[in-house]
């Protein structure tokens, strides 16, 4: 039911568009048809998406391992040690209110190249994965926990058997908002100009020469890579933490 929701949602969002595209907007050229943007996706063809495609993914797969093992990394350190909750909660929240354009050219002078979009894209992400490791962590059962230290486990004992498998779906669900934040950070890297060649990149310079159907056919592709990150993470949570989906159905 859930998908044939989804598909019937798709539809009129498409319908809507080529509305507005023929009758509001028709005249200014700036929001063409959806026939225009696969008309020109088609005539640009793997050639030009593929290349740009793959390095935007790369970069963004990299940020997105970065900063979310570095937020789970911390959310574990955190649990070990109480007193560094406060100084990474509020690194989080920094990292996470600081909007990435006002930073951007900062990380370029620094890093430069493609170690920017890298950077933009970890710190896309870190923040939303680390609230959602500690919340897990703090959800576990005390019940669980004090039969653990009856048996002689100590904090490791505690955090291995028990507070790890409680923090999965809440990590998951941190990881699944990741992996769109990861491309968008990519993205932004690749807006600055630190890279020359990623779906950024070919965004700007669309922009620059007016080809507006280029320009929405590749916020098309990434809007689509965005969604399967975000469906491929679904999946392997799925896999991993099968209780988690009755305990949602619930």
């Amino acid at each position: 039911m859930r998908r044939v929701q989804g598909l019937a949602g798709v539809v009129a969002l498409v319908a809507i568009w080529w509305l507005l595209a023929a009758t509001v907007f028709a005249d200014g050229g700036a929001v063409p048809t959806p026939a225009a943007v696969l008309t020109s996706m088609g005539a640009d063809g793997w050639a030009f998406y593929g290349p740009n495609a793959t390095a935007t993914l790369s970069a963004a797969v990299q940020g997105f391992l970065w900063g979310n093992g570095l937020a789970i990394g911390v959310a574990l350190l955190v649990l070990l040690v109480p007193r560094l909750e406060a100084v990474a909660t509020q690194l989080a929240v920094i990292s996470y209110c600081i909007p990435l354009l006002a930073i951007g050219p900062i990380v370029l002078v620094v890093f430069g190249g493609d170690a920017t979009v890298v950077f933009l894209a970890a710190i896309s992400v870190f923040f939303t994965t680390l609230i959602g490791a500690l919340l897990g962590l703090r959800s576990a059962d005390r019940t669980s926990l004090d039969l653990v230290t009856v048996y002689g486990g100590g904090r490791l004992a505690r955090l291995r058997y028990v507070q790890v498998i409680s923090a999965l779906p809440s990590t998951f669900a941190g990881l699944k908002i990741s992996a769109p934040s990861a491309l968008l950070g990519a993205i932004i890297g690749e807006y600055l100009g630190s890279n020359d060649q990623g779906l950024g990149v070919s965004l700007m310079i669309s922009q620059q020469q007016f080809q507006v159907p280029r320009t929405w056919g590749l916020a098309l592709v990434a809007g689509l890579i965005a969604g399967l990150g975000y469906a491929l993470v679904a999946l392997l949570a799925r896999v991993v933490t099968p209780w988690s989906r009755g305990e949602a159905a619930s």
